[in-house]
């Protein structure tokens, strides 16, 4: 693939002008083969592969980041989802396998590591059971390690037992951990790619091989700077620009993420092309559904907006890369989001509205601040209500809650760096307790049996 002088120069211009910058490079790596029967050396063999593997590509990143003047904002580490590895062995290896991860991010440099989870859309295993049972100590005793779990497929349906219990478990680590940040490590979705480079939900699937460097660009400041040059515009125009726009974000980024995997020397494995917020003024998702028209995300028309957003961006990276993958959605974290958040404040935003905008976008409800009494059984609800999106339409779909200790609708919470600031947003009184406490498994629905 070869990139022309021009396309180099106006990747410079959307660097300097408009935010651009590669999200996050991250390596995936099977830990399969670090597998022992011996604690010790198994521990020992995730350590070093890991550290060894995550030092180089921090050296590399760094170098391309000189080479072509554009920020790559985080490098991260994904492993095979450890309930797979730690089958034979106790709660309290699985709990020290933890452990070894996180030191070895933190030495390698790593912002996060990603697979501790495991895959339970229908049913659990005595190794998955652990896990789950052990994610309020590793998320309230760990740094940088984040968690998983995949609830729900289109052809399996959802595994309303394991949905049960992570109301309760992430009230757990929401009130071991200072204003519920244990959570913000924690992603639970339907119909999961083996190939998301984004944390917290990443892991390397076993469907990949030994090692996968997967790439997560981004780019709202570029969209939002174009939309906003172009305010009189048809919709069909505007999408039209858009996707053009996707197209050259999509090359930037796949440039970067080849030569990444080259100078590794592991295999390329995808872009993904999502919209991605940061607390950058200028960076916001929703402003860009703003400047389209909309007075305030969360207003009446905004769906559509969204909708049409997303499909522009993705057929403009469609048209760029073969290798488009992971999410590849928009993504509307509230507390990431200034404009998200401005929105909730001033009322045109309730989770209600945000789990209708998640029909359209690969991502699901994220980042989304609750109070702290509200009931396990209601968290567990409104996770089954935005998988259940994703079953019925064969799409991926995530969660991530946080139920802040002491704070009630309204409050305001800080979570520091990139995860950003918000409101506490009011959740439903009424309650589904008799609905989800009756578990079992949703079937999966009518459109698993095409064939």
């Amino acid at each position: 693939m070869e990139y022309s002088l021009e396309e180099v120069m106006e990747t410079v211009r959307m660097t300097l002008y408009h935010n651009f910058d590669i999200r996050t490079v991250t390596l995936g790596i099977n830990l399969k083969d670090c597998i022992h029967s011996d604690p010790g050396i198994f521990k020992s063999n995730v350590y070093d592969k890991v550290t060894g593997y995550g030092r180089r590509l921090i050296i590399e990143a760094g170098n391309l980041e000189d080479k072509y003047g554009i920020p790559i904002v985080n490098k991260r580490v994904s492993v095979t989802p450890v309930s797979l590895i730690t089958e034979a062995h106790s709660s309290e290896v699985q709990f020290e396998i933890a452990k070894t991860l996180d030191r070895a991010a933190h030495d390698a440099g790593i912002d996060f590591i990603g697979g501790y989870g495991a895959l339970v859309q229908k049913g659990m295993t005595k190794a998955d059971a652990r896990l789950v049972d052990s994610l309020p100590d590793v998320l309230s005793s760990t740094e940088r390690v984040c968690a998983f779990l995949n609830v729900a497929t289109t052809v399996s349906g959802m595994n309303m037992d394991a949905v049960i219990k992570l109301g309760n478990i992430l009230k757990e680590i929401s009130n071991r951990t200072e204003n519920g940040i244990g959570c913000t490590k924690f992603a639970v979705f339907s119909n999961a790619p083996e190939d998301n480079p984004f944390m917290a939900g990443a892991f390397h699937g076993v469907g990949e091989p030994d090692f996968s460097l997967n790439i997560g660009i981004s780019g709202p400041g570029v969209v939002r700077s174009v939309v906003e040059k172009n305010r009189n515009c048809d919709l069909t125009e505007l999408s039209e620009i858009i996707k053009r726009t996707a197209f050259k974000i999509t090359r930037a980024g796949e440039l970067i993420g080849r030569e990444l995997a080259s100078n590794m020397d592991v295999p390329f494995g995808i872009v993904d092309i999502s919209l991605a917020s940061t607390t950058k003024v200028g960076d916001s998702v929703a402003r860009i559904v703003e400047l389209m028209g909309i007075e305030r995300m969360g207003a009446p028309g905004s769906t559509a907006a969204l909708a049409l957003l997303i499909d522009a961006v993705k057929k403009g990276g469609a048209m760029a890369s073969g290798n488009v993958g992971g999410l590849s959605g928009t993504f509307i974290p509230v507390s990431e989001d200034s404009c998200m958040n401005a929105a909730v404040k001033a009322g045109a935003l309730s989770i209600e509205k945000l789990e209708a905008l998640t029909s359209v976008c690969s991502v699901g409800l994220d980042m989304i601040a609750i109070p702290g009494d509200t009931p396990a059984e209601t968290i567990s609800a409104i996770i089954a209500d935005e998988l259940s999106i994703g079953v019925v339409n064969g799409k991926t779909t995530g969660v991530r809650l946080i139920p802040v200790p002491g704070k009630k609708a309204g409050d305001y919470v800080n979570f520091g760096g990139l995860l950003g600031e918000t409101y506490i947003m009011e959740v439903n009184r009424f309650s589904p307790r008799e609905f989800i406490l009756r578990g079992g498994r949703m079937p999966g629905p009518i459109t698993s049996m095409r064939n």
